[in-house]
């Protein structure tokens, strides 16, 4: 039988570089007392990088720099949704970013969420959670709340033909197919974009 250490560490190297989390990740299978220790260890050992209070992750490498990259903030976010059991939405400069309509990197990401408005100082960035009508941030999946979000952030003005590009090309079939039935309550002028960007795939 393999330590609990190792076997924590090799669900995390299972993720992937980049992923965030917490030890609500793991408590199922391996109990608190466990778990905190593990995590502890792993990040004192180097293997894992502790991010803010709680929050750890398994940070990505700049083979150019040959040093580990800022954490990904969107994997942020979702690890402490997970942690608190919030439903959360990417808004505004984080939802233009996520989807590729801005490559400028906001050093504020706010995300709307059920939970308690709170805000998170990660590196250079805040990470901020702001309560909300579940109606904004209730979607079914993930992928159709951010792009309502991302078109709001843009305005109706700026959604041009690369635009909408983009947003296609972020976009598989199957995607397409769930945003369409899960945004039909969105306002009436993102809708019609929605129906724009998923019924002229090829």
């Amino acid at each position: 039988m393999q330590p609990i250490e190792q076997q924590v560490l090799s669900r995390i190297y299972g993720r992937g570089r980049g992923w965030a989390f917490t030890k609500i990740d793991f408590v199922a299978e391996f109990g608190e007392a466990n778990i905190h220790q593990a995590l502890s260890s792993l990040a004192r050992a180097g293997k894992i990088r502790r991010v803010c209070h709680g929050v750890y992750d398994y940070p990505r490498q700049s083979e150019l720099l040959g040093q580990a990259l800022s954490p990904d903030i969107d994997q942020m976010a979702q690890a402490l949704a997970r942690k608190f059991n919030w439903r959360i939405q990417p808004s505004g400069d984080a939802a233009l970013n996520l989807l590729g309509l801005s490559t400028q990197v906001p050093g504020r990401w706010v995300y709307l969420s059920d939970g308690p408005s709170r805000q998170y100082k990660v590196g250079k960035h805040t990470l901020a959670f702001r309560k909300s009508a579940l109606k904004d941030a209730g979607f079914k999946y993930r992928e159709s709340g951010l792009v309502v979000q991302a078109l709001k952030a843009l305005g109706k003005e700026h959604v041009d033909k690369a635009a909408i590009k983009t947003i296609r090309q972020r976009l598989g079939r199957k995607d397409c197919e769930r945003i369409l039935k899960d945004t039909r309550a969105a306002t009436g002028w993102i809708y019609q974009i929605i129906k724009q960007v998923c019924r002229e795939r090829d």
